[in-house]
């Protein structure tokens, strides 16, 4: 399939820059993924759509302040990072530079401006550090000298909600709580699994009361998904790849509701990721134990879900990967149409927009 074939004009007052308050006040689009049949409500009334026995399965991932800003030791030019992933290089590239002890140390791939391979960095207001070890284009591997819970207390103290580029706004104490999901636990993304946004700790309850399982999963969200795809034939695009953590309880759960017809939805495209993953056909002597590794599922039109029964997510980007990972859930005429009518009638898209709802 073509790249083009998944791009769209999208108005830019309809990029949302504030989230929904109350964030379930959101809009909501249900589109019917068989015969494309579309409704229009508010996000609380998702309710209404949710049977007894359902398993909701949403991404506990916490978003950690992922954008930092200091100044090169040589020349005091500024410095601006995104931290993406903990990552690792061969120790023979690593430089001797910058007092940074191998035992304390953490290495991290980012996306920066102003950096070159050798450089130290100082960053502002703290006792953190760091010499860039490898550069290529946007992306670089950085070296620092703190690591595990020093690093991200450092980190905590210094660092600005990363917000997506789209957003034009400096990040402020409110985008701390609004860019978090009510059930995030486990640090580690540098982007929001934002489908969860809409849900409120009451709307959550309400859900459980109507008897329907909430199901855990952690992917941590990395800068890739925003990377915009450049291959014209999309599958040729390399997916970027992103670690995940499933506990044996949960999967069993979802091996229950599978087992017995009940209907498995997907909150967002990153639980839709991990699900799909550990049920690929190469899984299936292994799904009852913890499952936890890198990702690199690229879900386009063709391809033939093996787990999930409904998903709620986002409206997304032009030409993403995200985009396309809808499309083949329903299919791409039924997309097209749904974004046609959500821009006729003045939906907010992207991270802090509203929501659809494929079933």
């Amino acid at each position: 399939m073509k790249l083009s074939e998944f791009d769209y004009n999208l108005p830019e007052e309809l990029i949302a820059q504030e989230p929904s308050e109350p964030r379930d006040h959101s809009r909501l689009l249900v589109l019917n993924k068989k015969n494309g049949k579309i409704q229009h409500h508010t996000f609380y009334e998702i309710t209404d759509y949710l049977h007894r026995g359902d398993v909701l399965v949403v991404n506990n991932s916490r978003v950690f302040p992922a954008r930092l800003f200091g100044h090169r030791k040589d020349t005091g030019g500024k410095v601006e990072i995104l931290l993406n992933k903990k990552t690792t290089v061969a120790h023979s590239v690593v430089p001797a530079k910058a007092g940074i002890q191998e035992s304390e140390s953490s290495i991290w791939e980012v996306m920066g401006k102003n950096l070159k391979t050798g450089a130290e960095i100082i960053f502002n207001n703290s006792k953190l550090e760091a010499v860039v070890i490898e550069k290529n284009g946007k992306m670089a591997k950085i070296k620092f000298n703190l690591n595990n819970e020093c690093f991200f207390s450092e980190v905590n103290k210094i660092g600005h909600t990363p917000l997506p580029p789209y957003i034009k706004k400096d990040d402020t104490k409110k985008d701390q709580t609004d860019y978090q999901t009510v059930y995030a636990k486990p640090v580690g993304s540098a982007a929001a699994p934002t489908a969860g946004l809409h849900f409120t700790k009451k709307l959550l309850k309400q859900i459980k009361d109507k008897g329907i399982d909430i199901v855990e999963v952690t992917l941590h969200v990395g800068l890739g998904t925003f990377a915009p795809i450049k291959t014209e034939q999309i599958e040729d695009h390399k997916i970027h790849s992103e670690y995940y953590v499933v506990i044996q309880s949960e999967i069993e759960k979802i091996i229950k509701a599978k087992k017995e017809g009940r209907r498995i939805i997907a909150v967002g495209t990153t639980s839709t990721r991990v699900l799909e993953t550990i049920f690929s056909p190469k899984n299936d002597e292994l799904k009852t134990k913890n499952f936890s590794g890198w990702t690199e599922i690229f879900i386009y039109p063709g391809y033939k879900f093996r787990c999930i029964d409904g998903l709620i997510t986002n409206f997304h980007l032009p030409k993403s990967s995200l985009l396309m990972l809808a499309s083949a859930f329903t299919n791409k005429k039924n997309i097209d149409q749904a974004y046609e009518e959500a821009i006729k009638k003045k939906y907010r898209f992207f991270s802090y927009g509203d929501a659809m709802l494929i079933i």
